[in-house]
């Protein structure tokens, strides 16, 4: 009964209580004597994977195997105390779950945490554990992260296994993670690429005019230093637009892929099942099933230029800097109209390192009236080391 006596101290309403999923860590492991938690779309052998949804809950059995992240992690010396609170299988981006209620943002209260990965950011930014798991398709770590003030990491896509997770869309999916600070957050990035190779520093920060011209003025005002740091360690800077035409349009493209594989993905169990959803879930999926070959195929070949551009902007150890999110965290429970347009602005940011595959660490160095938002960076495939590497020297530097 110990995650239920965890969920009862809960005071920012982050974890499950409807599972008893808790994993002693392996005394002697790098990670011996901390604790954390999983978002519950990852399986922990013996429990249901609940998938912030109770239709799926009561639909999908207890599993036969443990998640390769939570195992890694466990077998580390890591304590996994309990499961948290995701948005319905996914599929949103501000935390704000019509089940289950939506976890507190110790950082911002009144306002949400993000999403889907909003108990896991939470219980991070509230201490009730050391670091958590999250998964990130359209920005489902990156985001709460930067509304909670916290690291985080979507990696390079198909760096982490997942196996044994709730898949949204499989050729966006990824596994990050919530650290309080850099170093910690740089020993559990060591654990789960499982790489040896020494990290380097970036030769190049490109300034990404476009995305810093998403986010509000005040947003902008605050990071603009924080930049101008960054430059001066890397020592070679330049600023550029990243999109030829407009951000929107990226974002547009990785919508339509990303919902079509999302319907792909559940349509035969709400075809069955006929689940529960708010509103505003189901609209993305009655959107998602909308969506013609025709638009498959143009956006198919949108992508292809994207990646193609941002190779290229990437190569020879560049980093380019944007803003994680375009304004801190919203209220809570504000209008659906006032929510799409943000999602939409928030998607033209989170859409870039989606749509290439590339690697995208936020770092929580800025507040705006008192509330944190998030400066990221963006590396080549494969280059998550040289990143967290280059997010704990610039915590020294700053401290």
């Amino acid at each position: 009964m110990r995650q239920s006596r965890l969920a009862n101290d809960d005071r920012l309403n982050a974890f499950c209580t409807d599972t008893e999923a808790y994993l002693d860590g392996i005394v002697g492991g790098p990670l011996s004597g901390l604790t954390f938690a999983a978002k519950d779309i990852f399986d922990v052998s013996g429990h249901v994977t609940g998938g912030g949804n109770p239709d799926w809950k009561a639909t999908h059995a207890p599993a036969k195997h443990t998640a390769w992240v939570v195992s890694t992690l466990v077998e580390s010396g890591a304590t996994m105390v309990g499961k948290t609170i995701t948005d319905e299988i996914t599929r949103g981006i501000f935390g704000e779950n019509a089940h289950y209620g939506t976890p507190v943002n110790p950082r911002a209260p009144g306002r949400v945490p993000g999403g889907s990965s909003s108990g896991s950011a939470a219980a991070v930014a509230g201490s009730l554990v050391d670091f958590a798991l999250g998964s990130d398709t359209g920005g489902s770590v990156r985001v709460p992260a930067s509304f909670c003030g916290l690291y985080g990491l979507r990696p390079t896509h198909g760096r982490i296994p997942l196996a044994g997770i709730l898949l949204q869309a499989p050729s966006y999916d990824t596994i990050g993670w919530f650290a309080r600070n850099a170093d910690l957050f740089s020993r559990i990035g060591a654990v789960l690429l499982q790489s040896d190779i020494p990290p380097v520093r970036p030769r190049q920060l490109v300034i990404a005019e476009d995305a810093f011209a998403v986010a509000d003025h005040k947003v902008q005002e605050v990071l603009r230093p924080l930049v101008e740091r960054v430059a001066s360690v890397i020592g070679n800077c330049t600023a550029s637009r990243l999109a030829p035409t407009h951000l929107s349009d990226w974002s547009a493209q990785q919508q339509i892929l990303q919902g079509r594989e999302a319907w792909e993905t559940v349509k035969h169990w709400i075809d069955c099942v006929n689940p529960r959803f708010s509103f505003e879930v189901a609209e993305r999926y009655r959107s998602a099933r909308a969506i013609s070959e025709a638009d498959v195929e143009a956006a198919k070949a949108s992508r292809a230029a994207i990646i193609a551009r941002m190779t290229a902007i990437l190569a020879d150890r560049t980093a380019v800097c944007l803003p994680t999110t375009p304004t801190p965290a919203p209220l809570l429970r504000e209008r659906l109209s006032t929510r799409t347009i943000l999602r939409s602005r928030i998607s033209a940011l989170t859409c870039i390192a989606g749509t290439t595959g590339a690697p995208q660490i936020t770092l929580p160095l800025a507040e705006v009236d008192g509330l944190p938002v998030g400066l990221s960076l963006i590396g080549a495939r494969g280059s998550d080391e040289m990143l967290i590497a280059f997010a704990r020297e610039l915590a020294e530097i700053l401290a």
